[in-house]
């Protein structure tokens, strides 16, 4: 992997974690285009550095909220800090589940298989103009709404499939405040990320030995500085109601995908 193909990847990668675009299904695409002929273990590392350059971003912009989370689960007092933190850890069973009992399964899908992808970024499409069309409310996220988000961040596991743009869709359709529902879509990724990072590291599958550190740093940096600037101006589209348009690019984008696998 070159240095450009590092920051291309990064910048990928840091953008569609949180825009409703599926950065998994991106990186498959973007692999493709490029032509990524790394090692699957040398592969894996790229995707665990910039996986984490994103994690981090999160955890910039909502660090007041992360340690109103934290100070609720040590506070043991039945407050509403203590059960939103109650609620993100809820959310994160389902996928939790899924990664877990469904791990090689999951893996398989992630080979290149941009047929697979097309057809999952059409699924985020319909998901994403579903819940631009949904009335706007004040909703908070109950403990049911909260396990309900969850299960669709275990579907969106699947490459093309949109995890922001699945949680937050689903929150919006529950009725959810459009708002809040961005900032627990945010929220309940970050433990998921971390987890899966000291999966990845602690299976053995990763090595150092022959990396590019510089393509590391590259990826690294670029997938934290365009997270951070995605996470911000989601929030803000999200509040707009601005998801037609991503559902339009994703159907698009769905739909080239497609056409590539068929004709290659």
């Amino acid at each position: 992997m070159s240095e450009l193909d590092a920051l291309l990847l990064g910048i990928i990668q840091g953008l569609t974690e949180f825009l409703p675009v599926s950065s998994s299904g991106h990186l498959e695409l973007g692999k493709a285009i490029l032509g990524d002929t790394s090692l699957p273990s040398e592969s894996l590392l790229f995707t665990v550095v910039v996986h984490f350059a994103t994690a981090l971003s999160t955890i910039v912009i909502y660090r007041k909220d992360i340690l109103d989370i934290l100070k609720g689960l040590f506070q043991f007092k039945w407050n509403d800090d203590l059960k939103f933190s109650l609620k993100i850890i809820l959310s994160m069973i389902p996928a939790a589940v899924v990664g877990v009992l469904f791990d090689e399964e999951i893996e398989a899908l992630f080979n290149g298989n941009i047929l697979f992808v097309g057809f999952m970024l059409i699924v985020t499409a319909l998901l994403l103009w579903l819940a631009d069309k949904a009335k706007d409310t004040n909703k908070n996220v109950s403990f049911p709404n909260a396990l309900t988000i969850g299960i669709s961040q275990a579907i969106a596991i699947l490459p093309g499939i949109s995890r922001s743009g699945a949680t937050i869709s689903t929150a919006v359709l529950l009725g959810i405040d459009k708002t809040k529902a961005a900032r627990f879509s945010f929220l309940m990724v970050v433990p998921l990320i971390l987890g899966k990072i000291a999966k990845d590291i602690m299976s053995g599958d990763i090595t150092t030995t022959s990396s590019n550190n510089l393509v590391l740093i590259i990826g690294f940096i670029s997938a934290f500085v365009a997270g951070l600037v995605a996470c911000t101006w989601m929030i803000k589209l999200v509040k707009n109601s601005k998801l037609s348009y991503f559902a339009i690019y994703c159907l698009v984008v769905g739909l080239i995908a497609i056409g590539v696998a068929y004709f290659q």
